[in-house]
């Protein structure tokens, strides 16, 4: 990279960083605990939900798949009623370690879901829930990944654009690659604050994208963080700090979907890991930006 681009790469993230709004304007609304019989149920880490905030589609860490619907009851979750199912490998059959480490989710407006792995990091295209696995195209520097800090975060635009986000880039940057055309490239890179690792990853009904970032400095448990930002082109703008949660308020928190409910509002839906712990928890937890 020639010095003059590089400067002014430097620039541009510099700038980037000492222009972030620290609204904090997430209102806390519910959390749900959800337990299920399956020794599968558990460990999720990308979600996505339906326009209206209805149903859902979630991926987990043992290479499953679960599709439900939301009982609410004056807006908060109050039951879910789900079906599980495993993810399959490019042969059909059941997806086994260590191809199983399923952990970014998005799915296209035309059905067809996504889902980026740990361990062998890499990215497979499904037609649909219960369809065999294609091969997507990787980028060069996935292979330098290790081997829990791969691609953790995964959103879809409105143009059918990905973006994915590993978990940690090894640097004081977090790298955004963008998958358009059948072609890998990495765009822009963020700042990282306090140590907070990339998650979760959606595109809000106002465009915008949003990130959900976790960190454990404590004994006292996890925190989160959610950022917003304006994509454009090459260009990642308009950064703002949505939430930031005290230790041991939520689980741990790795998948987010952002959705507009019948009020107007965006909601923010999460689901978090229990890392199939006891003293972990399976749970829903939901925040409204008004704006």
């Amino acid at each position: 990279m020639p010095s003059r681009i590089r400067l002014a790469l430097i620039a541009g993230l510099l700038a980037l960083s000492t222009q972030i709004a620290t609204a904090e304007t997430a209102k806390y609304i519910s959390s749900y605990t959800w337990q299920a019989p399956s020794e599968k149920h558990g460990g999720f880490s990308g979600i996505e939900v339906s326009d209206d905030g209805q149903s859902f589609t979630i991926i987990g860490d043992k290479g499953i798949i679960v599709e439900g619907a939301f009982k609410r009851i004056n807006g908060q979750i109050s039951n879910v009623i789900s079906h599980l199912v495993g993810l399959k490998n490019i042969d059909g059959n059941p997806v086994s370690k260590p191809d199983s480490d399923a952990e970014g989710l998005a799915i296209a407006p035309n059905g067809q879901i996504y889902v980026t792995f740990e361990q062998r990091h890499r990215m497979w295209r499904y037609r649909d829930s219960k369809s065999k696995a294609e091969w997507m195209p990787v980028h060069p520097k996935f292979k330098n990944f290790k081997s829990n800090d791969g691609l953790e975060a995964l959103a879809i635009d409105r143009d059918g654009t990905l973006f994915a986000l590993p978990e940690k880039s090894g640097t004081d940057w977090i790298n955004i690659y963008r998958f358009k055309g059948g072609k890998w490239v990495q765009p822009f890179s963020i700042p990282r604050l306090k140590h907070f690792k990339a998650v979760g990853a959606d595109f809000g009904p106002d465009g915008k994208f949003y990130l959900l970032e976790r960190t454990i400095k404590s004994v006292f448990g996890f925190r989160s963080r959610i950022r917003r930002f304006v994509i454009t082109g090459n260009r990642i703008s308009d950064e703002e700090i949505l939430l930031e949660t005290e230790s041991g308020q939520h689980d741990n928190l790795e998948g987010i979907a952002v959705w507009r409910d019948v009020a107007g509002d965006i909601r923010l839906t999460m689901i978090a890991d229990d890392n199939f712990n006891f003293f972990q928890t399976t749970e829903f937890v939901e925040y409204r930006l008004q704006e």
